[in-house]
């Protein structure tokens, strides 16, 4: 039930100090998980004081804790150790400050850590995470390479030495971050996600030598791994060694072994590119020497021809067709013409021997009057008509009587 305050009215600070208190104690006891990030025992008193932090969010506890309950574990506690806690919710009136005090204290050892990176494992390739279909290529020859390693480490150094023997002329923008403890898994989320944003950025490499399986937990963590995945940047795991496996090496777009294998895989051998470049010249070389000495022999075979060798000679061929076919043609129109001389005498004699003239010439006369007509029975004239006596030699002149 609220409070019933105002300006005018309000509650004093102890009165909501104990309201909260009742309201905490109402909670129980709760079993708690997180990683020890800070962890306070001073001799001579029976309480030590540790910081409990969520792996995945900026969110801490504070416990007390008995020191004989610590004493009873097997394996000493240290800071980044992962812990079951059985604890109540205090709050300390005075303070105002809220605290869990355990009672129980268990630590979660290396076969519970691989057991739930296991499950975690199964969860994400069930959802595709790590799925071949959504992995980018890496660019063959990068702007920029990002790199996210530990500040001067190892890595970074053989990362950064291979990548420039292999190409002088790479350029890299290099994030440092943790890469074991309480703060690995942020640092390393936060420089992806800068190196994501830089437009230059071609291909991210996050490396970490090699190290103990706890060590290399941060890269098997949730949040990481779906930020990975979320990135638009390639991303190459390079963590530990060939035989370590994190769940990065599964969500990243390319795994190296090693992070001098992350160097060869992100730029060109600049030697091994040059023999290329040479071997593929002389192989346009050797392909442009081919196709020129097969024109030229094809053009020799063309030029061996009688048509290009003599080229007058086909001419000379066409010439003489055409003398014959003009000579034939002219036998064929004298003959033609021979023949038709011929007939036009035949017709001549023909026409000669059925002539009227021809007739004269025998003796015969043709008789006309004055109007033409011929004169065929005595019955056609009478005394003293005019008539035209047709002979060979010409034509006389009578009248009837």
């Amino acid at each position: 039930m609220a409070l019933d305050t105002s300006p005018e009215k309000p509650a004093p600070v102890r009165v909501i100090s104990q309201l909260i208190g009742q309201w905490v104690a109402r909670l129980g006891p709760v079993w708690v998980e997180g990683q020890v990030a800070q962890y306070s025992r001073r001799p001579g008193t029976s309480t030590a004081f540790l910081t409990l932090r969520d792996p995945h969010a900026e969110v801490s506890l504070t416990v007390t804790c008995p020191v004989a309950l610590l004493d009873t574990l097997e394996v000493p506690l240290a800071d980044g150790a992962r812990v079951v806690v059985h604890a109540k919710p205090s709050w300390y009136f005075t303070r105002g400050t809220l605290s869990l005090a355990a009672d129980e204290l268990r630590t979660v050892g290396l076969g519970d850590l691989l057991a739930r990176v296991e499950r975690l494992r199964k969860i994400l390739a069930t959802e595709g995470v790590f799925a071949d279909s959504r992995k980018r290529p890496l660019p063959f020859l990068p702007r920029v390479v990002g790199l996210i390693c530990g500040r001067d480490s190892k890595a970074e150094h053989d990362v950064l030495e291979n990548a420039r023997r292999r190409w002088p002329g790479v350029r890299f923008r290099v994030e440092p971050v943790a890469v074991q403890g309480l703060n690995a898994v942020s640092q390393v989320m936060d420089a992806l996600r800068v190196l994501d944003r830089d437009p230059e950025v071609d291909v991210v490499i996050i490396a970490r030598g090699g190290g103990s399986v706890e060590d290399l937990l941060p890269f098997s963590d949730e949040a990481l791994i779906r930020a990975v995945a979320a990135a638009t940047t390639p991303v190459v795991s390079a963590i530990g060694h060939e035989a370590d496996s994190p769940l990065l090496d599964l969500v990243a777009d390319a795994r190296a072994s090693t992070p001098t294998d992350a160097a060869k895989r992100v730029v060109p051998d600049v030697a091994e590119e040059a023999d290329r470049v040479a071997r593929a010249r002389e192989r346009i070389r050797s392909a442009v020497r081919h196709r020129l000495d097969r024109e030229r022999h094809g053009l020799a075979s063309l030029r061996s021809r009688p048509a290009l060798a003599d080229p007058h000679h086909g001419l000379r061929l066409r010439a003489q067709e055409v003398d014959a076919l003009v000579q034939r043609a002219r036998r064929t129109v004298r003959h033609l013409l021979e023949r038709a001389a011929v007939d036009v005498d035949h017709t001549r004699a023909r026409i000669r021997a059925l002539s009227p003239a021809a007739t004269l010439e025998r003796g015969y006369a043709v008789v006309q009057k004055d109007d033409g007509t011929v004169v065929r029975e005595p019955a056609d004239v009478t005394a003293g008509d005019h008539v035209r006596i047709l002979v060979s030699g010409g034509e006389i002149s009578a009248t009837i009587r």
